[in-house]
């Protein structure tokens, strides 16, 4: 039984891919973000978002204030125009992208009475428009002909007149880690929260970093760079673990809870991803505690993914003091992580994760928000067209060219047409069992969801041929890795630096003293399952596929 049940496997997920039905797929991604894109632009632009379901666009929630969940992300300033921008690029269609970047240059204004998330308003606004300012600048132009006729750096500028209206939200805090929200015409609205997340707060670097190294202006960078610090040095000394909401004034943990998702996720992605960009070695530093710590405190299961007893890797919730676990859930953003860890080369245990959330997956036709994983059913039954998993596979897929990994993905785009799709875009899952939807398409579904699905099949994009390097942000946005991030004309006065003697060479960019590493996929397991079947089964079995 067990051998039949193997083959089961082997059959379904082994195997070389056919070319036809890649191809396929991939015009099937485009399709579903031209199906998404061009509903906005036809019944939604210049507002923020689509409704999907009732054909019409949505910006803030002006009556509600504390309606947070749209007004954090809508500030009215057409964001899912701005967030697809790149998305245009990737895709080869210049002639959309070159008139989508004049409508923006012609129509956006960040002079708004708008309260926004300083994280959100970064991420998915300031980061599109540095990625598509440096796609029409680059020399070599990889995805066609982007460039724009007398563009005299208006995206930049834009960039640089949001972010000035982000920086009130990191003064008058005692710790140096911003404010959450800030009004983008008036700054900090009087009555704030000193309360904010460690992602947050955290995660700002990169986009900030850039803006200051394309400007010569070191103060993004800086305001941003003082906020990692700040939330570093409060990390518990007897786990070195940080905890998720913390008071800006007092630098007291208000959220004592250690995890990898909603949070505390990015936070981690972008040390790393600072590193890699602008290569201060104190990024790195910090980055390989973080995970070291991670392994040693949130990590349960076997030791090994491919072999040995137990059950499988799961990275829990835990008192970031204690180190004790907090709750049996994990929520759909840690599906992130899988990714993170091929970019440090933690490949094996990347495989194992990622399997865990692909099985959720396979159960339900989508990520649940949150899953219980010791009741076997969603805590938080939504599912608002997340990225997370499709971009762990599609890096999965970098890394060991398994064709298992079209499989998965061909999974996920068939459950996004089937249970998504809508009359005019794709709609949020209001509950992953019942498969009722909401009337919201995130614009993250346009900025990543499908940019990973695509990228995941165009074999031949230039992301992967043109020879390029190129750094994903959060949010999806693709950067180019590039000498002018490498050299910082500001050294001396950032927090602690000790000049630039210390710059360190990418190859010491290696998972330190981990059990598993790049080198341990070996080139005959290409078209072996990526983990054998009896622990997929097993994985199937814990959330009860079988």
């Amino acid at each position: 039984g067990a051998a039949a049940g193997g083959d089961e496997y082997e059959r379904r997920y082994s195997g070389a891919f056919p070319p036809q039905l890649r191809a396929r797929l991939r015009d099937a991604a485009r399709g579903m973000f031209v199906f998404g894109y061009d509903s906005y632009m036809e019944h939604a632009f210049p507002r923020d978002e689509l409704d999907p379901l009732h054909c019409r666009g949505r910006g803030p929630d002006r009556r509600d204030p504390s309606n947070l969940n749209i007004n954090d992300v809508l500030g009215n300033y057409s964001l899912t125009l701005i967030d697809a921008l790149d998305t245009l690029a990737v895709m080869g269609n210049s002639s959309e992208f070159q008139k989508a970047v004049k409508l923006v240059i012609d129509t956006v204004s960040f002079d708004k009475d708008s309260t926004v998330q300083v994280f959100e308003a970064t991420i998915r606004v300031l980061g599109s428009l540095l990625s598509a300012h440096i796609i029409i600048t680059d020399s070599k132009q990889p995805f066609g002909d982007m460039t724009i006729k007398d563009y005299d750096n208006e995206l930049l500028h834009l960039a640089h007149d949001l972010a000035v209206r982000l920086l009130p939200a990191f003064e008058n805090t005692k710790t140096g880690i911003p404010y959450p929200r800030v009004n983008l015409k008036k700054g900090v609205p009087p009555d704030s929260h000193n309360e904010t997340c460690t992602a947050g707060a955290g995660s700002l670097l990169v986009e900030f970093g850039m803006l200051s190294r394309l400007l010569g202006d070191s103060t993004f960078e800086w305001v941003a760079r003082r906020a990692v610090k700040a939330l570093w040095s409060l990390r518990s000394n007897n786990t070195g673990l940080l905890g998720n909401v913390v008071n800006i004034q007092t630098g007291h943990w208000v959220g004592k809870q250690s995890g990898l998702g909603a949070g505390s996720d990015s936070f981690y992605e972008y040390l790393l991803k600072s590193y890699i960009l602008f290569g201060e070695k104190e990024d790195l530093e910090m980055f390989n505690a973080a995970y070291q710590n991670i392994q040693n405190h949130l990590r349960r299961g076997r030791e090994a993914c491919n072999e040995g007893e137990g059950d499988p890797p799961l990275y829990v919730n835990v008192n970031m003091y204690t180190g004790q676990l907090m709750n049996t859930w994990i929520d759909s953003l840690q599906a992130f992580f899988p990714g993170l860890q091929v970019l440090i080369g933690d490949v094996e245990d990347a495989i194992c994760l990622h399997a865990f959330y692909y099985a959720i997956w396979k159960r339900y036709g989508a990520l649940p928000e949150r899953y219980n994983w010791q009741l076997q059913a969603p805590d938080v039954p939504f599912y608002p067209l997340r990225p997370e998993l499709v971009e762990s596979t599609y890096l999965l897929y970098q890394a060991t060219k398994n064709p298992f990994y079209l499989h998965v993905g061909m999974d996920i785009l068939q459950s996004l047409e089937k249970y998504t799709k809508a009359k005019c875009g794709y709609a949020t899952l209001h509950h992953v069992v019942e498969k009722t939807k909401e009337d919201r398409m995130e614009s993250f579904f346009l900025s990543e969801t499908c940019k990973y699905l695509y990228l995941l099949f165009d074999e031949e994009n230039p992301v992967h041929k043109s020879g390029n390097k190129f750094l994903f942000t959060t949010e999806g946005h693709i950067v180019s890795v590039d000498g002018r991030f490498r050299s910082s004309l500001w050294e001396d006065i950032l927090p602690g630096e000790e000049g630039s003697a210390e710059k360190s060479k990418p190859t010491e960019l290696k998972a330190a003293n981990f059990s598993s590493n790049c080198n341990r996929v070996p080139d005959e397991r290409r078209y072996l399952l990526p983990l054998k079947s009896n622990y997929m089964r097993q994985i199937d079995r814990m959330v009860g596929l079988i």
